[in-house]
């Protein structure tokens, strides 16, 4: 019998590869959306996070839900507005996610959604983080504690994993095409001191991580990264080797990057070296570990 899995936030970076992932698996996959369109390629029912109102038959017959949908971190400097956006819609989303969940007990059999390792705070160290270390206590930490726990309020009816996403690599989109843009033009260089650690992962790795937590019905939290962790100047230099161009420039000025991004320019300046550990202790088998094969698929 073909299983259904519902995604929030399906139209996004990775909500469209881990579609098409799960469609050449099989499975059949329905969306959620703020528009309805069930004639759409993949279905799309809708959900009203104002209002917090859903598609009741969005869940008929539903066996795994994946929840990404949120505002992206990234998109704009962090207005008070904005960081009010990000916050509600990542914590709203989670908490209809969790009365869908309650809905469709007598077919449900897992809930996967994301998170970020950004609710280990910001730092300068180098010690490697594990999934039970304390959260940190600046933005987006408060932004993933209560994502998180709206979300882990309904493991009672569930399964329930959370996957704190590193750096998604993927030349479609997100962070990885913003920092290749300068290093093709020649003036790429790393951001700040450098030795701030970037925890990435190869898309099609993460989507592969969310379709084995599924399958294996995982429970509990897991940092969603390569075994490969790396800074920043280690990152820069490996992806003008891939793009065969060479780093000229000295270092971008932590206080620069303030000024042209604001408070954001926090997620530049520092990093979390979070292991992946747990992850592969639950069996789970990454297709590019390291980050030179990972940009070498990407860009080669």
């Amino acid at each position: 019998m073909q299983e259904t899995v519902l995604i929030t936030g399906g139209s996004g970076l990775v909500g469209s590869r881990l579609t098409q992932l799960l469609l050449e698996k099989g499975y059949a996959v329905r969306h959620i959306s703020r528009k309805r369109d069930l004639g759409a390629g993949v279905p799309r029912f809708r959900w009203n996070l104002d209002t917090m109102e859903w598609d009741i038959d969005a869940i008929d017959g539903v066996s795994f839900i994946v929840h990404l949908a949120g505002s992206g971190v990234a998109n704009g400097r962090w207005t008070a507005k904005r960081r009010k956006e990000i916050f509600e819609s990542r914590v709203r989303g989670s908490q209809l996610v969790c009365e869908m969940a309650q809905a469709a007990q007598d077919s449900l059999k897992a809930v996967i959604s994301s998170s970020a390792v950004g609710y280990y705070g910001t730092s300068t160290k180098e010690e490697i983080i594990f999934e039970d270390a304390n959260p940190g206590e600046d933005f987006l930490a408060t932004v993933c504690v209560e994502w998180e726990r709206a979300v882990l309020s309904c493991k009672s009816m569930t399964h329930i994993a959370v996957l704190r996403t590193g750096i998604v690599l993927s030349k479609n989109g997100g962070a990885l095409p913003k920092m290749a843009f300068p290093i093709k033009l020649g003036i790429g260089s790393p951001l700040g001191h450098g030795r701030q650690s970037m925890p990435w992962i190869h898309m099609d790795d993460l989507c592969d991580m969310y379709i084995y937590a599924l399958e294996e019905k995982l429970e509990g939290v897991f940092n969603a990264v390569a075994p490969d962790p790396v800074s920043n100047k280690a990152f820069t230099k490996c992806l003008a080797n891939t793009l065969k161009r060479k780093i000229l420039l000295p270092h971008v000025p932590g206080f620069v990057l303030k000024l042209m991004f604001g408070k954001m320019a926090q997620v530049l300046l520092t990093g979390v070296n979070a292991s992946s550990e747990k992850m592969a202790g639950a069996g789970f088998k990454w297709q590019f570990p390291e980050l030179e094969s990972a940009l070498e698929n990407i860009y080669n």
